[in-house]
C-alpha cells in the first residue's frame, strides 16, 4: 500500500471538505426546484471552469477514438448513474443519510475487486472495509424507522453507490493513456449532456426562477463539486489502489451527518459519535504507512 504524497494527501482533505458540506447544501438547492436542473445548471457553468483550467494546465485533451467508446462506459459507471439517481432521490432522504448511504460505495468497491478483478485483501483492508460498514450501519440506526417508508429512494442510492464502486474499479484499470485530467473532462462532458437532455424531457414545465438559497447552492456545485472535486475524485481514484482511493474518503459521510445537522436542525445521537471513530479506523486501515520491510 503506498503512502500518499503530500499533493495527494492536501488533495484528499479538500475534496473530502467540499464533498462533505456539499450534501447538506444540495439538499437545500433541491428543495421546491426541479433536481435535475439543479444539476444540469451546476455543470453547466462548472464545466467550462474545469476546461479553463486545464488548458491553463496546459493538459492535453485530445483522446484518441480507438477509446471513445471505453470513455463512454467509464462515464456511465463513474457519473451517469451516480449523478442521476442521487440527485433524483436526494429530495426524498436526509441529506447527511443519503451521503451515508451513498458511501456505502468502499463495501461494494472491495466486493468488486475481489470478484471482478483478482484483487484480494489484507486483513488491515478487511479491517477498514468491516469499520466502514458498522460505522455505516450506526449512522443510519436512527434513520431505520423513517427510511423504511421509503425503501425505493434508498434502493435508488445503494444501486448508484455500487455502480460507482464498479466504475472506481475499471478507471484504475483502464488502457486509455491519457492524463486523468482529461478523462474527467470529457466525462464530465459527456455527463453534462446528458442531464441537460433529461432535465429538457421531464422538468421544463417546472422551471422557474431559483431562489437565492438555491442560486448559492448551483454556483457552490458548479465551482466546488465539477470545476474540482469531480477531476480531484477521479485522480486519486486513478493513481491510488481502489481500496485506499475509496476507504480514504469516508469521512465525507460523518460531515455530510454534522452539518446536516449545523444546517438543517436534525439531531445527533450516540451512533454518529461511534461512527466518527469507526470511520477514522477505516481511514488508518489503508492510509497509516506500512512498516518498512527492506532487506539489510
Amino acid at each position: 500500500m503506498p503512502s500518499l504524497t503530500r499533493r495527494q494527501l492536501w488533495t484528499l482533505i479538500t475534496l473530502t471538505l467540499v464533498w462533505g458540506i456539499n450534501w447538506p447544501i444540495m439538499k437545500l438547492g433541491v428543495t421546491g426546484f426541479p433536481p435535475l436542473t439543479f444539476r444540469s445548471l451546476s455543470m453547466l457553468i462548472g464545466l467550462p471552469v474545469l476546461g479553463l483550467a486545464l488548458v491553463l494546465m496546459k493538459v492535453p485533451l485530445r483522446i484518441p477514438r480507438a477509446h471513445w467508446w471505453e470513455l463512454l462506459k467509464l462515464a456511465f459507471f463513474n457519473l451517469f448513474v451516480w449523478h442521476v439517481l442521487v440527485i433524483l432521490a436526494l429530495p426524498k432522504l436526509p441529506s447527511g443519510r443519503a451521503a451515508i448511504l451513498g458511501y456505502t460505495m468502499p463495501v461494494f468497491s472491495a466486493i468488486w475487486g475481489v470478484i471482478w478483478f483478482n484483487a484480494p485483501l489484507r486483513a488491515r483492508q478487511w479491517l477498514g472495509v468491516a469499520a466502514a460498514g458498522v460505522g455505516v450501519l450506526l449512522l443510519l440506526w436512527n434513520e431505520l424507522n423513517n427510511l423504511s417508508g421509503q425503501p425505493f429512494w434508498v434502493l435508488m442510492v445503494l444501486i448508484a453507490a455500487a455502480v460507482w464502486a464498479y466504475g472506481t474499479q475499471r478507471l484504475r484499470h483502464t488502457h486509455i493513456e491519457v492524463p486523468t485530467l482529461a478523462i474527467a473532462f470529457w466525462m464530465t462532458s459527456m455527463t453534462t449532456i446528458l442531464l441537460t437532455v433529461l432535465a429538457c424531457v421531464f422538468e421544463q414545465d417546472r422551471w422557474q426562477m431559483p431562489a437565492e438559497s438555491t442560486q448559492w447552492a448551483i454556483l457552490y456545485n458548479a465551482l466546488g463539486v465539477f470545476a474540482f472535486a469531480q477531476a480531484a475524485w477521479l485522480t486519486l481514484a486513478r493513481g491510488l489502489p481502489p481500496v485506499a482511493s475509496t476507504l480514504s474518503v469516508m469521512f465525507i459521510p460523518v460531515l455530510g451527518v454534522f452539518t446536516g445537522a449545523w444546517l438543517l436542525d436534525e439531531v445527533l445521537h450516540w451512533q454518529d459519535w461511534t461512527a466518527v471513530v469507526l470511520m477514522v479506523v477505516a481511514i488508518a486501515s489503508v492510509l497509516w504507512p506500512a512498516r518498512s520491510t527492506q532487506n539489510p
